[in-house]
């Protein structure tokens, strides 16, 4: 949806409309439920921030600045209440990291759950803050321009955190035998 879309939607819900909110929901929930499950890994968990969020939005529309895009700060919203959940329930599971491919045999099939696991337990040893864009550049696919927007960051310390977390992620994954 473009920002432009976004924007009338907002107005259109800040005035009562209710099937805008419903057409914001449907665009939004499966995007704030993924990352709130790559946060998580936990269904469950996820499926309480992504109604968490939405019920911060309903009751926040006033602060959206137009002048940004809705994709960021509903994708800001979600990871601090993921953040949020992570500490009040001091949960740090494993993310989930699918990488089986169809057609593998049960070596393979393995070998791949092995090293999924391993990066998954590495991705849980690092910061939340290098977690979250390491989640938002190779889980969800964002680029460095739109994670800046999200978290709120200049492009460079961006760059800079993903770097650290990828380092720490390689010494970790380095130390586990991968």
């Amino acid at each position: 949806m473009s920002k432009t879309d976004d924007t009338k939607l907002i107005e259109r819900c800040i005035s009562g409309d209710r099937q805008a909110f419903e057409a914001l929901l449907a665009e939004y929930e499966k995007p704030v439920y993924n990352a709130a499950y790559r946060m998580l890994n936990n269904r469950d968990d996820a499926r309480d921030v992504t109604q968490t969020v939405f019920l911060k939005v309903f009751q926040n529309f006033g602060q959206y600045d137009p002048s940004r895009r809705f994709f960021s700060w509903i994708y800001r919203i979600t990871l601090n209440e993921s953040i949020n959940w992570l500490g009040k329930a001091n949960r740090l599971e494993p993310l989930a990291f699918e990488a089986a491919d169809e057609g593998k045999g049960p070596e393979q099939e393995f070998e791949s759950a092995r090293v999924s696991a391993t990066v998954q337990a590495a991705l849980m040893t690092i910061n939340t803050d290098y977690r979250t864009v390491v989640i938002l550049k190779h889980f969800l696919g964002c680029s460095y321009v739109e994670i800046g927007e999200i978290l709120e960051l200049p492009e460079k310390t961006v760059k800079s955190r993903l770097y650290t977390a990828r380092q720490h992620l390689k010494d970790e994954l380095t130390d586990q035998g991968l």
